[in-house]
């Protein structure tokens, strides 16, 4: 594998993986709770404040993939707010699959340019 594609790899991962964890959650967030206010587009209406936290993040991957350090700093920012929001350390399952992924991505963003991509030069 040359070292462009390497490059090309590092550098979309974090993007790529980043907007689709958003967006499925955004989208099982809003529509877990529908069938509890009645299903169609009144659920949903009724069931979208539940979906707030989710459209900052999708609002952080926007300024992530504009300005990767600024995104990335955000995006662990958010990790350390979710976990308090969304009490995570006290449930193992939600820290991992909800808080883990947004940490480690934020953490790509911030050490994939600067310390990862001038190493690959083979």
């Amino acid at each position: 594998m040359s070292s462009y594609v390497r490059k090309q790899i590092l550098y979309w991962l974090p993007r790529i993986v980043i907007l689709v964890f958003a967006l499925l959650v955004f989208v099982f967030a809003l529509l877990s709770g529908v069938a509890d206010h009645g299903g169609g587009l009144k659920g949903i209406l009724m069931n979208s404040p539940n979906v707030i936290p989710w459209l900052i993040l999708l609002g952080i991957v926007y300024i992530a993939w504009k300005w990767e350090k600024v995104g990335g700093w955000m995006l662990i920012v958010t990790s350390i707010i979710f976990t308090v929001f969304f009490n995570a350390w006290e449930h193992t399952g939600i820290f991992l699959i909800l808080i883990l992924p947004i940490l480690f991505i934020g953490i790509l963003f911030n050490v994939t340019k600067r310390t990862l991509l001038p190493l690959i030069n083979f």
